[in-house]
């Protein structure tokens, strides 16, 4: 009986046969390859580990061979373990234990105990991943900056779990949210939990600097947490609310996708940008995929390169995006439903509803284009979104939320200082600056106008009358070209329409009443 092995990536990488080390080399590269193949969990071929970790190397399959033959002396001592051939590279993880994986179980753990909260949190306690920072490496380190992002973020949902425990003392919550503040300052929702607890606790001199510093770090006051009601002393709201699993695209790229709600499925297309875990509580959507969640079975997904899929992935355009709407849709087996897209998801929703109109029973499309960025500028405005595009380049990734400001006002004009900081930060741990750059560029490569004639189902088009991000003209064009389709202009400057503003009620009555009528799963007679 092979003796299992304990795998540690979170803290330095270390290797364990019951109480003894196994040494492994000091080459830091040897061991990040270790570590993402535990992290990863499936097989890759050499090529691509290549091109991640040996990419300035003169003989990078000699260098891959080389680290390859170190880790295959430990771990494959007495089961093959890593099993290597000429093209690909696994890592069997059926006999080792790794500690991030503790971290996982925990968060989807929908009833999870103090104590297993406490070993979770205690495992995410430090900056994650840290040690594994290498220089010149910059597709590995697009993936490493992806991991540490859904690392902190069950970070932050274990905490708040942890301190909204009933028989965790306030004393011990307030440690724990003090320590969350510490290691994610910019975070919106670490420093709003600690100042809640304060404030419940009476200790309002502390909770008051909590603001201010905060205030100070993002450049805007937190004025919404004061004129909000007194906070009570309830449960935080945890994750389980929604069920977030993986599927694989026939280009192995893995997708993350969430469900919510119970009913008629409802499926979402991706927008700029998502993260599954948090836009689902986001003073931003938050709103809006609750109530649709209320009679639908809400089915939202995080397109590659952002989120909690893949990041670092070799195709990023339209063709992909649609690719990975079809690649969730066929692992969850639904026959038939309505498509929701918003911004340049209506026109992923568009080109599915095409290739599959058996499939779509209806469509919703919220602040839509037919034609990107590239497709109707003028040289003068083409020159502006190329020097933003070097903007985003350069600065997505600082501690300067200026560079992402740039979406974030026109996005939500009419938004608070508050939402606006949390988009910002949003936006920086959605995906890389590479990626924001990718993504911008492919956006502006959509064309979908010889499709919108093509459609076969009944559509209901919403646009915002001021939208800044998007001019309620190419609503209209929508409208117009795909037949019978339905056209209701909001009264609102907002691309993203937000839950407290009157035209979401519109917003959100409009498509009840819509999918009412139209979003039923069996095709029509």
């Amino acid at each position: 009986m092979p003796q299992p092995l304990d795998l540690t990536v979170l803290d330095a990488v270390t290797l364990f046969a019951g109480d003894t080390e196994l040494q492994l080399v000091p080459s830091l590269k040897t061991r990040a390859i270790l570590a993402f193949l535990a992290i990863t969990g499936r097989p890759h071929s050499r090529e691509y580990l290549c091109e991640l970790f040996f990419a300035d190397t003169k003989d990078p399959r000699g260098s891959l061979r080389w680290s390859l033959s170190r880790l295959r002396a430990v771990l494959n001592l007495d089961m093959p373990r890593l099993i290597t051939n000429r093209r690909n590279v696994h890592l069997d993880m059926s006999h080792i234990r790794l500690d991030l994986d503790v971290v996982r179980q925990t968060y989807m753990n929908q009833t999870p105990q103090t104590p297993d909260l406490l070993r979770a949190a205690l495992l995410v306690s430090r900056r994650p991943l840290a040690h594994l920072s290498m220089p010149r490496q910059d597709r590995f380190d697009d993936w490493l900056t992806q991991e540490r992002e859904m690392i902190l973020s069950m970070q932050g949902h274990i905490i708040k779990a942890l301190t909204a425990a009933s028989d965790l003392s306030d004393e011990i919550a307030l440690k724990w949210l003090r320590h969350w503040v510490r290691i994610a300052p910019r975070s919106h929702d670490a420093a709003f939990a600690l100042w809640q607890r304060l404030t419940q606790c009476d200790q309002q001199q502390e909770a008051d600097v909590v603001a201010t510093t905060y205030r100070k770090m993002v450049g805007n006051k937190p004025g919404s947490w004061y004129a909000a009601a007194p906070p009570l002393k309830i449960p935080l709201r945890r994750n389980h609310e929604q069920t977030i699993r993986y599927c694989t695209t026939a280009d192995r790229i893995r997708i993350a996708y969430a469900s919510t709600g119970d009913g008629p499925p409802l499926v979402k297309a991706a927008n700029w940008l998502n993260h599954l875990e948090l836009d689902w509580d986001s003073p931003i959507w938050g709103d809006t995929f609750r109530t649709l969640s209320n009679n639908h079975t809400l089915i939202r997904y995080d397109e590659r390169g952002n989120g909690l899929s893949d990041w670092n992935v070799r195709q990023l355009d339209f063709t992909a995006f649609v690719d990975d709407l079809e690649a969730v849709v066929d692992s969850l087996g639904i026959e038939r439903f309505p498509l929701l897209g918003l911004s340049q998801g209506c026109a992923v929703s568009i080109a599915y509803a095409v290739r599959h109109p058996e499939r779509v029973s209806a469509l919703v499309l919220v602040g839509g284009y037919a034609a990107g960025w590239r497709h109707a500028m003028t040289p003068a405005q083409l020159e502006q979104r190329e020097a933003v595009l070097t903007l985003t380049r350069h600065g997505w990734g600082t501690s300067n939320p200026a560079y992402r400001h740039i979406f974030s006002q026109t996005f939500m004009p009419d938004a608070d200082a508050d939402r606006l900081a949390w988009f910002d930060d949003f936006q920086r741990r959605s995906t890389s600056a590479e990626n924001a750059v990718r993504f911008q560029e492919a956006f502006g490569d959509i064309d979908v106008r010889h499709l919108l004639g093509q459609v076969r189902v009944p559509t209901l088009v919403l646009h915002a009358r001021a939208d800044q991000r998007i001019p309620v003209s190419h609503g209209r064009e929508l409208a117009e070209a795909i037949p019978n389709a339905t056209f209701v202009e909001l009264d609102s400057p907002n691309h993203i329409i937000l839950g407290d503003e009157p035209a979401w009620q519109v917003f959100m009555d409009e498509i009840t009443r819509f999918l009412r009528i139209h979003g039923d799963a069996a095709p029509s007679q």
